[in-house]
C-alpha cells in the first residue's frame, strides 16, 4: 500500500510531463552573401541548412562578402569552370572570399552555425560553442577582426 501511495503521484507527474509539447529547435542560421563582379553585384540570403541554392546569375564573381557567417569554411560554392577560392578580410573587417580567376557562381550551400560578434565562443563550463562568424575568439568572446574603437 505504501508503494501505491508513492507510485500514483509519480505516474501523475509523468503523464503531465509527457503532455507538454517539446520546444521546436531553432531555425537554421541565415547566411547573407554579396557577390561582386566588376561594377555589378548581387546578394543572397540563404539558410545554413545544407540545401543547395541556385544564384541564377551569370556575373563573373571576383569577391564574395560574408559579413555575418564563416562562409569560407562552412559553405560550398559551385562555380562555372575552375576557380580558386581564398579567404580574406576587408579593411573594414568583413569576411571576404576572393575568387580567381573571376567566374560565375552557379550555386551555394552552407551548413552549420557560428557565433556572432561578442557572443560566447566557450560556455560557462569551458566547452567550445562554435566558430566565430566574423572574427576570432579571445577571452571566451568572439571579437571583430577590426576594432570598432
Amino acid at each position: 500500500m505504501k508503494y501505491l501511495n508513492i507510485l500514483a503521484p509519480a505516474l501523475g507527474l509523468l503523464a503531465t510531463a509527457s503532455a507538454i509539447p517539446l520546444e521546436e529547435r531553432d531555425a537554421a542560421q541565415t547566411v547573407h552573401l554579396t557577390f561582386h563582379g566588376g561594377p555589378a553585384q548581387y546578394t543572397l540570403a540563404i539558410p545554413a541548412d545544407g540545401s543547395v541554392h541556385q544564384t541564377n546569375s551569370g556575373i563573373a564573381v571576383s569577391i564574395i562578402d560574408a559579413p555575418d557567417y564563416n562562409a569560407f569554411y562552412q559553405c560550398q560554392f559551385h562555380t562555372q569552370g575552375d576557380a580558386t577560392l581564398a579567404s580574406s578580410i576587408s579593411s573594414t573587417g568583413v569576411n571576404e572570399i576572393m575568387v580567381g580567376p573571376p567566374v560565375p557562381i552557379v550555386s551555394v550551400s552552407c551548413q552549420g552555425m557560428c557565433v556572432p560578434t561578442y557572443g560566447d565562443c566557450y560556455n560557462t563550463n569551458g566547452q567550445y560553442v562554435g566558430p566565430c562568424c566574423a572574427g576570432y575568439c579571445a577571452a571566451d568572446k568572439c571579437r571583430p577582426w577590426v576594432s570598432p574603437y
